[in-house]
């Protein structure tokens, strides 16, 4: 159900925006929220681009420039209500209150442009569980990379957390998919890159060093760029 959001008005924001805004905040510390039902990030870097469509929709542009204090000040109030104003935000929860303002768009890195995704020369389902023991493999062993390859005898799509800077290293692997080429590819992310939501994922991967991640069970899609060392070879 949609939650019309204009000035003056008190509403409630679903756990589910809370949820998105908190990830979105691991990408880019600062939030332009435009009118409309959907929220998009970019990285200070530009390397990471994230969108998602959201219950609320904002009748007015704003900018929150510390969106984890933002998010902090609301984790003080028990079921918190919020009355959007021209230039603050009220959060507030029986008789406590708190008056949040907002920050000039021009001080935070954003977009307005919209992301097409080249043709994808891979494409695999990855699950939930599998990313999640990926990175956990990825924090043990202190590899700074996941890499997306054809396995050994080329008939699977493996996802490897290892750190390229050094052939020896100890790496852990999971089978993603089936391989559906002859190519040669080996695509490198760094493994701080993926910030994504729990789910599963539809993942494509292009030959211009860019891949797309499609959540499968909700409105949320992540673009993000690759190592300069990826290589592909039709």
């Amino acid at each position: 159900m949609m939650t019309i959001v204009t000035n003056n008005s008190t509403i409630k924001i679903s756990k589910r925006t809370l949820d998105i805004l908190k990830n979105f905040s691991s990408i880019n510390t600062g939030l332009i929220v435009a009118e409309g039902n959907v929220l998009t990030t970019l990285s200070t870097s530009k390397n990471i681009f994230a969108e998602a469509k959201v219950d609320e929709v904002f009748t007015k542009q704003f900018a929150l420039w510390d969106l984890g204090k933002f998010l902090g000040t609301v984790s003080l109030f028990k079921d918190p209500e919020f009355v959007f104003e021209d230039n603050y935000v009220t959060v507030k929860s029986g008789a406590s209150s708190v008056r949040y303002y907002y920050c000039d768009s021009r001080l935070v890195t954003s977009t307005s442009k919209k992301i097409t995704m080249p043709k994808a020369v891979v494409s695999f389902e990855l699950k939930n569980k599998e990313f999640s023991e990926l990175m956990k493999a990825a924090s043990v062993l202190q590899a700074p990379h996941l890499c997306v390859r054809p396995s050994e005898d080329g008939e699977d799509i493996v996802m490897v957390a290892l750190d390229k800077a050094d052939s020896t290293s100890n790496f852990y692997s999971v089978v993603v998919g089936k391989n559906t080429t002859e190519a040669t590819y080996e695509f490198i992310f760094d493994a701080e890159s993926l910030k994504i939501m729990p789910g599963d994922y539809q993942v494509s991967i292009s030959e211009k060093i860019v891949s797309q991640f499609v959540n499968k069970g909700e409105p949320l899609s992540y673009w993000i760029a690759l190592n300069s060392d990826s290589t592909y070879e039709a």
